[in-house]
């Protein structure tokens, strides 16, 4: 039987302000590795002369990482905790980012993959402690307003990663540049990011944080409770919720990692200035995010987050039946409307687990991996129907949400 340790109980109200500081830190990071990793599709393109489909590979074995090891992560948070399962996590981060330097100095495709999927497995291992920690931290009926507060600190590092790698990594290829001098660009990013990782994974095991239960601490009831001999797809809105996480987490990521070609597309042809509003993309998140955390405490998350969904919808739409300028900032503009998606699934997903919320979590992370399907299946689209065409599968992603905020989330019933 697994324990359940609670804070100490000096104070009926426990202030967890410096915890949730801490741990929006952690978010910061993955937000900025998440997205820098996405940077790296055009770039694996022009060093190994990829389709779009076998570049968005990079964006697969990323996130191929969560279906992998986000049960895997559970149980660990169960052996040793929160705390230390961070630590674990950053470390793995740490040897992810270093074997990018043997990547770039043979150029070897199928390494840079190997890399790209030990550092999705640290983020992996980082999201499924902090999604629900921060949850856990708080009254489980302000955790959307917490979770997306926390998230916004994930767009600021998603916002500056990009700029990031338009100024040291990408390249435009030229006969005058070699396929190794244009993999090379990685090697000293990736290196000063594992020394950071390093330090951070330092501070993180030196830090107190306080060695909370995975989900008694916000659910009341009983031992003879029987929700936790029930299984966690008996929850029909839980089951909705990992589709919305699978969905969301794959359009995110889609439209983010094909947007520098489908700005060129458009006519842009600066690399670095597509990579910019890629930034603008990630920073419309980190705003929306703000501001959605605010909201929040005035609309109910499932109706913003229906909302939302449409509207993003409407704005693909636009940018397929359109060109130039329009088109370009249709998709900049879904960058805000992503904002508030993730943590209010997130939140509604796991709303009145009680004690299964570890294994709804659990699944939560694992339906990451639609990251790792819908870019790829983006790719595939752009491949054969064009790049434009492709964004049909990203409209489907976006309407889908909506169903699940506006009636899918209100099907709280465990069977």
């Amino acid at each position: 039987m697994a324990t359940h340790l609670m804070p100490s109980k000096t104070s009926s109200n426990p202030n967890y302000s410096g915890p949730f500081l801490a741990i929006t830190a952690l978010f910061f990071i993955f937000g900025f590795i998440t997205t820098l990793n996405m940077a790296l599709v055009p770039h694996l393109r022009a060093i190994f002369d990829l389709d779009y489909a076998w570049a968005m590979l990079a964006d697969s074995a990323f996130f191929l990482a969560y279906f992998v090891f986000s049960a895997p992560t559970s149980k660990l948070i169960d052996v040793i905790g929160y705390k230390w399962t961070m630590v674990v996590s950053l470390f793995i981060q740490v040897i992810g980012c270093l074997l990018f330097i043997p990547a770039a100095k043979f150029v070897i495709f199928p390494l840079f993959l190997a890399a790209v999927f030990i550092v999705g497995a640290g983020v992996t291992a980082l999201q499924t402690c902090a999604n629900p920690y921060v949850i856990i931290l708080g009254p489980e009926r302000s955790a959307p307003t917490r979770l997306t507060l926390a998230q916004a600190f994930n767009s600021i590092g998603a916002t500056l990663a990009p700029i990031i790698a338009g100024a040291f990594i990408l390249t435009t290829a030229s006969k005058t540049v070699s396929k190794a001098q244009i993999a090379g660009t990685v090697r000293i990013p990736y290196l000063l990011i594992s020394v950071v990782l390093l330090l951070l994974g330092l501070c993180v095991a030196f830090m107190h944080l306080p060695n909370i239960g995975q989900a008694q601490a916000h659910r009341s009831g009983e031992d003879s409770d029987p929700l936790p001999r029930r299984s966690i797809w008996s929850c029909r809105h839980t089951l909705l919720g990992a589709m919305g996480i699978f969905l969301y987490v794959g359009v995110e990521v889609g439209l983010a990692s094909i947007a520098v070609n489908y700005f060129k597309s458009q006519g842009m042809s600066s690399e670095k200035t597509a990579s910019f509003l890629v930034s603008l993309y990630w920073f419309g998140a980190m705003v929306g995010r703000l501001l959605g955390s605010w909201v929040l405490t005035k609309v109910k998350s499932g109706h913003l987050l229906g909302g939302f969904g449409v509207v993003a919808a409407m704005l693909l739409v636009i940018s397929m039946a359109s060109s130039g300028p329009v088109a370009i900032w249709t998709l900049v503009l879904c960058g805000f409307l992503n904002s508030i998606m993730f943590p209010n699934i997130f939140a509604l997903g796991v709303a009145g687990l009680g004690p299964l919320t570890s294994k709804g979590s659990g699944l939560m992370m694992t339906a990451c991996v639609g990251g790792a399907v819908i870019p790829f299946l983006i790719g595939a689209l752009a491949d054969t129907l064009g790049i434009q065409r492709a964004f049909l599968l990203p409209v489907f992603c976006y309407l889908f949400i909506a169903y699940f905020g506006l009636w899918g989330s209100s099907m709280r019933e465990c069977r």
